[in-house]
This record gives structure tokens, sequence and C-alpha cells, in this order.
């Protein structure tokens, strides 16, 4: 089956990144001119995604108002015969639709919330703090078409760091391919193995039952990793490695590590 929807979950506080992100979202962080989630849209869009609903917040109206059209400024640009700075107001040619997250109940109440928007197709899920330079969306369709089985984005972490992460415990099954048998969120002592969810899902709606069973978890927030260590007690579930280079933007060694090589592949 085509995976045509995507959700990106866009509601967080950006709290690694304060205070800036106090009035500008994470999401909003420009990468040579565009917003960072522009970035993850063309992804998207790169890998097939017909629609994808963006999961906001009360104080994310800015990532709304840029995928809007400015018609005062094309109207500006037109007028002073700037037509060369009117082609950079093109948005991405996709469906994008909008739900708020009321509370900060966690990625996994975030999903939840897309449930509508699904319909009982199955979907990806792209995190917008982790930019991927390469093929990663991709690589987990290629895989969820072999399979029809939800797949995950994993990568190999350094094990100091897993700690912050979802890390996952599994049977490898390929080069880059893992059957999942476990997930444990931000382990603190005695990590499964060193292979870490990076921020790409490719799940089918199965899993909007197991969001329902889960229980809140700390700061009272519902975690999407919870809800996959359920489901794959139950049903075959894939880990991907994805080989793009990862850079997360809520550190700023990455940010700034992604603006360089951007600005780099531009000048060659």
């Amino acid at each position: 089956m085509h995976i045509k929807k995507a959700i990106i979950p866009a509601a967080g506080y950006g709290t690694r990144s304060l205070p800036i992100t106090k009035v500008i979202p994470k999401e909003m962080f420009p990468i040579k001119g565009k917003p960072a989630i522009h970035y993850i849209v063309e992804e998207a869009i790169t890998a097939g995604i017909e629609e994808i609903l963006i999961i906001v917040s009360r104080n994310k109206n800015m990532i709304i108002d840029y995928f809007d059209r400015s018609l005062e400024l094309e109207s500006f640009l037109e007028k002073s015969n700037k037509l060369h700075l009117l082609k950079k107001l093109s948005l991405p040619n996709i469906h994008i639709q909008y739900t708020r997250q009321p509370f900060a109940r966690g990625l996994g109440d975030a999903i939840s919330l897309g449930e509508p928007f699904v319909n009982n197709e199955p979907f990806a899920v792209l995190l917008p703090d982790d930019i991927f330079l390469g093929a990663s969306l991709n690589e987990l369709i290629d895989v969820y078409k072999e399979t029809q089985k939800s797949v995950i984005g994993i990568q190999s972490v350094a094990e100091s760091e897993l700690h912050q992460y979802g890390v996952i415990a599994g049977k490898q099954l390929g080069t880059h391919l893992y059957q999942v048998t476990d997930l444990v969120e931000k382990p603190q002592t005695s990590p499964p193995s060193k292979l870490a969810v990076v921020g790409r899902y490719v799940l089918n709606p199965d899993i909007f039952t197991y969001l329902q069973k889960v229980k809140p978890g700390r700061g009272g927030e519902i975690q999407l990793t919870d809800a996959l260590q359920l489901m794959v007690s139950d049903l075959d579930c894939y880990g991907r490695e994805l080989n793009g280079k990862r850079y997360d933007i809520g550190k700023d060694i990455d940010y700034f590590e992604l603006l360089k090589k951007v600005y780099n592949q531009n000048n060659h």
C-alpha cells in the first residue's frame, strides 16, 4: 500500500533551545533562508507523501503563517518588479492541515490527535527536531512496501547518549534491517542495544489502539515509545538503520554543523 499521509508533531515547547524558543518555534530555526520544518516537508514530498498533518500548539501560529500565502507581500514584490524574490515565496506543493494539541502531554498524545486524519491508513511520522541529509523516510517506506508492517527509523548512537533516546532490542535480519522485539524509553542503565529511535516512523493504524492503552509517564506525558513497546509484543515491527546524516537541531553543535554543511553544499 502506498504511504500517502504523514504527521509532523510540532507542538512542543522546545525547552532545550530556550530562551529563543519562547518567541520562535525551533521548527522555524533558519537554514539557508528556509525554516527547518520546510526541509521536513520537502523530505515528505520526496518520499511520495500527498497529505501532511502538522500538530501545533497555541504558540506555533508562525508555522501556519509560513505555509500560507502572503498576498500583500506578493503584491508588493510584483509592483516593485522584484519577480526574482517572488519565486522565493513559492510554497511546497502538498496539502497541509493543522490541529492543535491543547496540553503538552507528550509525543504519543500528539500522534493520537491524528487518528481522524489517518483514517485507518498506514502513515509516516517525521519529528521536526531531526533533519537528515540523505535518504531517510524513503528507506522506511521501502521496507513497509515489502512487509506491510510498521517500521521505525534507527541509528547507532554513542553509549553515553543512549539515555536521551528510545532504544530498541532486536534480531538482525539484514545489513540494515532488524525485527524489533522490545523498546525502552530513555534507559538510564543497561540499554538493550546501541540502536536508538531517531525521529522517522512508518506506522500501521494499529498504533492508535496501543496509544489508548498507554498510561501517562513522567510529567503526565504519553510516550509513543511506550505504545510501540506494547505493539511489538503482539505484532511484527521492524527497525531500519537510516543511512542519512542526522542533525538534531535542538543541540547547538548539530544545528551549527547543519548550517555549515548546507551552505557548503550550495556553494559547490
